[in-house]
């Protein structure tokens, strides 16, 4: 038990080492879109209203047409209520996740008192209870090609898919494939690609009723706010900003990589919206971007890995290339 959790957007460890207000940082800890989709107007009944089933249902079709999947759709508070959610679907037992990967799957299961490792390769997810792949991988960017990941589900009891970062990228997603795989989840993070985290929306793709039906219970009537339903119907059905944000996105992360390399960073990988690099020593280039006011990630597993999410404007690129000589 007990297993550690760190996670970017840690601002409040960066100010307290380097001093700073908020505003005065720029935070590259995170995975998030710097650029976020435009808030729509809010309807009054959005802030003083309870969600009824209507809006719900509007808000999972909108979910279900935008990742193209005839899967039931859960709507939650993040991708993360769904993970904390994930290890309560069935009875405990061995669970495996490919990683290294993003903490929080191993720590909920741990904390729930499921028997959990960490593998490096998917075959060793076989026979496992409940298996977890994130795809793409946070945060080297490692890919699973969608039917490779779906003929895993024969070979476990459950199979959970977190594909929070895969809007930039939907020939990676798995959901188009998910009727009748009656035991995969695939988790989808709103607040990423839309930049618009602070809503904490988030969706289980359900291959199947009963596991549809257990994520309900739990997330109990109410587990999205009202704010959080208009702009995801609202964001969820703007393909004309989600084609023009990917090709920017693309070109932005190309920018970081030259800018990277300059520095003497090689690229270990990554998706649209961050950038894996082997540094020479990760702390002391942390460390460094840090006195200038920029926060970075470093990981526990690896003393020479950073991630960089992207800046948003010409004023931010400029400052990242100051801080890194460049």
């Amino acid at each position: 038990m007990g297993t550690q959790r760190d996670h970017g957007g840690n601002l409040d460890a960066a100010r307290h080492r380097f001093g700073g207000a908020v505003a005065e940082w720029l935070d590259l800890s995170t995975g998030i879109n710097p650029v976020p989709y435009p808030m729509p107007a809010l309807p009054a009944r959005a802030l003083t209203a309870l969600p009824t089933r209507e809006d719900m249902a509007g808000l999972s079709a909108a979910a279900a047409a935008c990742y193209g999947t005839r899967a039931e759709v859960v709507p939650l508070a993040g991708a993360q209520g769904a993970i904390q959610a994930v290890p309560y679907l069935g009875p405990r037992g061995v669970a495996r996740v490919l990683g290294p990967t993003y903490n929080e799957h191993v720590a909920a299961l741990d904390a729930a008192g499921w028997t959990v490792a960490e593998v490096t390769e998917a075959g060793a997810l076989a026979g496992a209870d409940l298996a977890v792949v994130v795809n793409p991988n946070n945060p080297d960017g490692r890919r699973h090609a969608p039917a490779a990941i779906l003929a895993l589900a024969g070979r476990v009891g459950c199979l959970v898919v977190d594909e929070s970062f895969a809007d930039p990228e939907p020939e990676l997603s798995l959901a188009p494939m998910l009727a009748g795989a009656g035991n995969v989840v695939v988790l989808r993070s709103f607040g990423k690609f839309y930049g618009l985290a602070g809503l904490r929306l988030g969706f289980a793709l359900c291959g199947g009723g009963a596991l549809a039906g257990r994520l309900r219970e739990m997330a109990g009537p109410w587990p999205v706010c009202g704010p959080a339903i208009a702009a995801g119907r609202a964001a969820l059905a703007d393909t004309g900003w989600q084609a023009a944000t990917r090709a920017r996105l693309v070109r932005d992360a190309a920018w970081l990589d030259d800018l990277a390399a300059a520095a003497g960073w090689r690229l270990i990988g990554g998706t649209p919206l961050f950038r894996s690099y082997h540094a020479p020593d990760a702390v002391e280039a942390q460390d460094r971007l840090g006195r200038a006011r920029i926060w970075t990630r470093i990981f526990p597993w690896s003393p020479t890995c950073i991630r960089l999410g992207l800046p948003g404007t010409q004023e931010d690129r400029a400052r990242l290339g100051a801080a890194l000589g460049g």
